[in-house]
């Protein structure tokens, strides 16, 4: 699902991302760790073409990166961010929604698929709250749901627990585990805690200085 070779990046001067080497099979579950200011969060913009200018090969499901329109990855792949991204005019409903609407999916095609995502994270009746009425961990569940909304092959997860306490962290992981096992989509999570990598074993790249280790468990 994801192949990187030979990856490097730069800004200006700075090396962020130096000769990155990773292999995320379809139907697979990875970490990527490492501390604040490691790349970890670089890879996943050029990942998902939020920044490109990258030497090396990056390719999305047997494709190079950049010859997959915007409109076509957005469909491919879905993101959940640490800061959850939600629009705090809108409900529930409303900003899972938004993420169908981008790929042009209608209102009325989304509605059974957003209720059956609802009901599976917890969240069922919570269609109508708004973001100021939700908690750190259903916020981030908000944020899943929009995430598998459009049926993505790839999820990527940047830092998802990092604004939540560690009991809810884990309980996050444990359902993005879950989810993904059901769904059968690759998905690779961004953390820089030991601790749930630990907790969770699972396929894991250190990311140290913009290098990776290569495809090995830690």
């Amino acid at each position: 699902m994801i192949r990187i070779q030979s990856l490097n990046k730069r800004y200006g001067e700075r090396s962020v991302l130096q000769d990155l080497n990773m292999h995320l099979a379809p139907g697979e579950f990875a970490f990527l760790q490492g501390r604040s200011g490691s790349g970890k969060s670089t890879l996943l913009k050029l990942l998902y073409r939020d920044i490109g200018d990258f030497s090396g090969q990056i390719e999305i499901a047997g494709k190079p990166i950049e010859s997959i329109p915007k409109y076509e990855l957005r469909r491919k792949i879905g993101v959940i961010f640490q800061s959850f991204e939600l629009l705090e005019r809108k409900t529930v409903f409303e900003n899972i929604a938004l993420a169908g609407e981008v790929v042009g999916v209608s209102h009325s095609d989304m509605v059974d698929e957003i209720n059956r995502l609802l009901l599976r994270v917890g969240l069922q009746g919570r269609e109508e709250a708004f973001p100021d009425q939700l908690s750190g961990g259903e916020l981030q569940r908000v944020a899943i749901v929009r995430a598998l909304l459009n049926r993505p092959a790839l999820i990527l997860a940047d830092e998802p627990t990092g604004n939540l306490d560690s009991e809810t962290a884990s309980d996050i992981i444990r359902l993005l585990l879950e989810l993904q096992a059901e769904s059968q989509l690759a998905m690779l999570v961004v953390t820089h805690s030991d601790r749930l990598v630990a907790e969770f074993p699972s396929k894991a790249w250190k990311m140290i200085e913009g290098r990776v280790t290569a495809n090995e468990l830690i």
